[in-house]
């Protein structure tokens, strides 16, 4: 017997990398240049210098034995010292290395706390437009997912809609800033209202309705847009970080889950953390890996590209007539569709090998997403094609 759960999921398979992998499989018949694919979020500026430097180094000059060898469950305790510095450094966080689980990317780090907190009757709120993954990450381990509707005109948060779905079964709400699919930034007047409403239903519930950051793009905003140290506003937040895209290293899986002294039961929650991931098959999070983020845990990406080809696709896409939230960070652009369906609409741009994501299972069906993290030329020669797309909406 086969668990029916399972084969739905590897069956039914990641939008994302369904047409990703159409991508690759039409550049081997139309040319690689003659594809358009906005679809993955693959980093496409090249590791800071460092980067590249302490892998050559590392394994050069360190003991092998150590070097490939296992460590702590949590991470070294160099590494997590480290990071600790850096973040408070930056946020005046107050993080000591043992607030810190290493993982293998922010995926283990999420499911590990959405385990951690999965109580009988567990829900945990998302809100849209959400990271696809959420639902799969959620549903499959331990917790129902229920999502609040997508604030159209800001991308922020519907507080009044989010307030009804907190309930005594709430564990905790998960948010995603700067975000995946939007690109965009949550304001701190945001993070305060929703800190205060998290209080009011934290007591109204009595107990603890926990605030999930998802944050591997905490280093990519443009415009002058600030990303806050979430624990800061509001104490009962764990933060899920990654490495993939300030590094630009998605291949390499390096993360973290920072659980702060300020969550109310901290300990228990951390020793949750390590428990879930033991259950997941954790035994450690690469040991090269964890070497390479201890040296570059100060190193930030050059962000001219990215925000060349955000400025670019905004201002051409727009001037078309397209409509879209201006993104201020991470590397996606969240368009609305012409003809209001955003599965027609891609359907129809893969006709001419143009492939962009529609918003279904971003919890946004009218809209699509695109990668702005591809190169500037790839930008500039699929302009027409945009503009060919939405003229035949007219």
């Amino acid at each position: 017997m086969i668990c029916q759960e399972m084969l739905a999921l590897g069956q039914s398979r990641s939008c994302i990398r369904e047409l990703f992998e159409y991508g690759l499989k039409q550049a081997a018949v139309v040319g690689k240049e003659n594809v358009f694919d906005f679809s993955i979020g693959n980093p496409s500026i090249p590791s800071p210098p460092k980067v590249n430097e302490s892998f050559v180094d590392i394994v050069r000059t360190e003991d092998s034995l150590d070097v490939h060898g296992y460590t702590p469950a949590p991470g070294y305790p160099g590494v997590r010292k480290a990071v600790a510095d850096d973040l408070n450094a930056r946020f005046g966080a107050d993080v000591r290395p043992e607030n810190l689980f290493f993982t293998c990317g922010a995926a283990p780090a999420l499911i590990s706390v959405i385990r951690a907190l999965a109580v009988q009757d567990a829900e945990i709120v998302g809100i849209a437009p959400y990271f696809a993954e959420y639902r799969p990450f959620i549903e499959n381990n331990g917790a129902k997912f229920v999502v609040t509707p997508p604030d159209m005109e800001h991308f922020q948060i519907r507080f009044d809609e989010l307030a009804k779905r907190i309930n005594a079964h709430t564990q905790a709400v998960l948010i995603n800033t700067p975000n995946n699919p939007s690109g965009v930034v949550y304001t701190r007047e945001t993070l305060e209202k929703l800190a205060q409403l998290l209080t009011e239903k934290s007591r109204e519930v009595g107990h603890p309705v926990y605030l999930i950051s998802d944050e591997p793009y905490r280093e990519l905003v443009y415009d002058g847009a600030v990303v806050s140290w979430v624990p800061s506003i509001y104490p009962n937040t764990v933060v899920c970080y990654s490495y993939s895209k300030s590094l630009s290293l998605p291949g390499e899986r390096i993360g973290y889950v920072c659980v702060p002294d300020s969550a109310e039961d901290s300990a228990q929650l951390f020793a949750a953390v390590a428990g879930a991931a033991r259950v997941l098959g954790h035994v450690c999070p690469p040991s090269l890996q964890q070497r390479v983020v201890a040296r570059c845990a100060a190193e930030r990406p050059d962000l001219e590209a990215y925000d060349k080809n955000r400025r670019a696709l905004y201002e051409a896409l727009t001037g078309f007539g397209y409509v879209c939230p201006k993104a201020n960070g991470a590397f996606y652009m969240f368009v609305k569709a012409p003809g209001g369906s955003s599965k027609a609409f891609s359907d129809r741009a893969k006709e001419k090998n143009v492939l962009v994501v529609p918003g279904n299972d971003f919890g946004c069906p009218e809209y699509f997403r695109l990668c702005t993290c591809v190169s500037y030329d790839t930008i500039q020669r699929s302009l027409p094609l945009f503009k060919e797309l939405i003229e035949s909406y007219r």
